[in-house]
């Protein structure tokens, strides 16, 4: 063998050590997987291409010049998931704890221009103590390059990011601007500033896992949008959720073979209670509408007043979003309108068409709402709707009150179809508020005030809390029975299926963030 052979052989084989054997069953002992075999797990076996392997670090001072590691931290490459090309990086935190350094962030951003240039998703294995101190700035903007560039791939290609270990300072804003970010639990954390610092500032003492962790993320803040119990949980999520996606804003998912039989789904006609105000499980509609087994929640425990997440209708990809009585009679407020906003949009830029299923009875109202910005948040549905080009359709199953029923993807904002059920009240508001406003006077000057707004209530409710008045106008396309929803809505994506509009002529739209 030559000498060049020979040292080759010795540098890929350093580089795959990482930090060496000891750093590397730390990581073990934290029951966390290295960068390496992160890679191995998710990529389809045998695709992998590393890209950089022999890189190293520049820096000479605090003595960095005698701490040398190939790769220098970060495993970069593409590979294939279920034989789809795929740009991936993997921070190693066997070597300086996976800390950024300038070549560091230059490979990440290698990939990412590969990435934009091919038209393939990127995925992004987080875990790093942030950025390398002892190349001070340079690290900073080896942050902003990466920022950068997950700005220029948004609405692109697809960007995942999984928090696989610590993310913290600077670091968590690159997570922040891809489409979907997973957190391990109970080994993985984000913050902008840690808890030291806090303690300093605020005087409040909180742990790391309370300020940062998977739990706090997925339940208060909504920053991250699954949660997996563990590191290979965490990539079947990531190999999961990539199914749902086409390649690139040009394409269109993948459709899967599918077979249409009768359709009819006996189940849906017993889901919605008589009583309009008895609550019932959103989930058990979409079960009876979507392909078996094929519904991948989004943000399932954040704002559970709605519900969000990919599915298959007749072999296709679908976006749902979908009012849940069970929390909050499925009422909108500041959280459930940003949580679904950010959804449809991403829909919208990768070409999934969208399936809305509303039971809304309006807006949530009080004094912790309007000073949180419901005004804002609200609208922020509102344009996000308005504003896709996907196919759009809208099954609307009870309760349709007010503003919530103009913006849950009414036909006067742009939906393609829309249904309702037997069941559906369509109107300003309930039948016994609107009769109190209405017939204020002759309610006050009758005999028996309770039983005057008893009749004029069964009078409005006779008139307006049904979806004929809407259907009459037009604004219901048809009125269905529930058994029937799904035939009719694979008749209606697979109609859609060709629908273009053309983009409206403006750099951009101004959405109120």
């Amino acid at each position: 063998m030559s000498d060049n052979r020979k040292k080759l052989e010795e540098k890929m084989d350093l580089a795959r050590q990482g930090g060496g054997q000891k750093r590397i069953e730390k990581q073990h002992q934290k029951k966390k997987l290295t960068a390496r075999e992160r890679l191995e797990y998710l990529l389809d076996e045998g695709s992998f291409e590393e890209i950089g392997m022999l890189v190293t670090h520049r820096t000479t001072d605090f003595g960095m010049d005698k701490q040398i590691y190939y790769g220098d931290g970060v495993v970069t490459g593409y590979g294939t998931i279920y034989g789809r090309l795929v740009y991936v990086y993997a921070q190693d935190f066997t070597v300086f704890g996976g800390a950024l350094s300038e070549t560091h962030a230059e490979k990440i951003c290698k990939i990412m221009d590969h990435a934009m240039r091919n038209g393939a998703p990127i995925i992004g294995l987080n875990d790093s103590g942030g950025a390398r101190i002892q190349e001070g700035v340079r690290s900073l903007g080896g942050y902003a390059d990466i920022f950068h560039r997950n700005v220029q791939a948004s609405g692109v290609v697809p960007q995942i990011s999984a928090i696989m270990g610590p993310c913290a300072g600077g670091a968590v804003y690159s997570p922040a601007m891809t489409d979907f970010t997973l957190m391990v639990e109970n080994t993985s954390y984000m913050f902008v500033t840690g808890p030291n610092v806090v303690k300093t500032v605020t005087n409040e003492s909180v742990s790391a896992e309370e300020l940062g962790g998977a739990s706090t993320h997925s339940t208060k803040s909504g920053v991250t949008h699954i949660t997996s119990s563990n590191d290979i949980a965490c990539l079947e999520d990531i190999r999961m959720l990539l199914s749902y996606f086409p390649q690139n804003n040009r394409e269109k998912p993948k459709q899967l073979p599918f077979d249409m039989g009768e359709e009819i789904r006996e189940e849906l006609e017993e889901i919605v209670p008589q009583s309009a105000n008895k609550p019932y499980d959103m989930h058990r509609v979409i079960a009876g509408i979507v392909d078996a087994d094929s519904f991948f929640e989004i943000h399932k425990d954040f704002a559970d007043n709605i519900i969000v997440g990919f599915s298959r209708i007749g072999g296709r990809s679908v976006g749902v979003v979908a009012n849940q009585p069970m929390s909050l009679a499925g009422v909108l407020d500041v959280n459930s309108s940003r949580k679904a906003a950010r959804f449809v949009r991403f829909c919208d830029c990768f070409n999934i068409p969208l399936l809305v299923l509303v039971d809304v009875p309006g807006f949530l109202p009080g004094t912790d709402q309007e000073w949180n910005g419901i005004i804002l948040h609200g609208a922020k549905l509102l344009y996000a709707l308005s504003e896709a080009t996907v196919p759009k359709v809208t099954v609307i199953t009870r309760k349709a009150y007010g503003g919530a029923y103009d913006v849950m993807n009414s036909k006067h904002i742009g939906a393609d179809l829309n249904f309702a059920w037997p069941t559906a009240e369509i109107a300003v508001m309930g039948a016994k508020g609107a009769s109190e406003i209405i017939f204020r006077k002759e309610i006050n000057q009758a005999e028996n005030p309770e039983q005057e707004l008893a009749k004029r209530e069964e009078a409005y409710a006779a008139k307006f809390a049904t979806p004929f008045e809407a259907a009459k106008r037009g604004f219901i396309d048809e009125v269905i029975y529930p058994r029937e929803t799904r035939r009719k809505l694979l008749k209606a994506f697979s109609m859609l299926e060709g629908k273009e509009m053309p983009p409206a002529n403006r750099k951009h739209g101004n959405i109120p963030l």
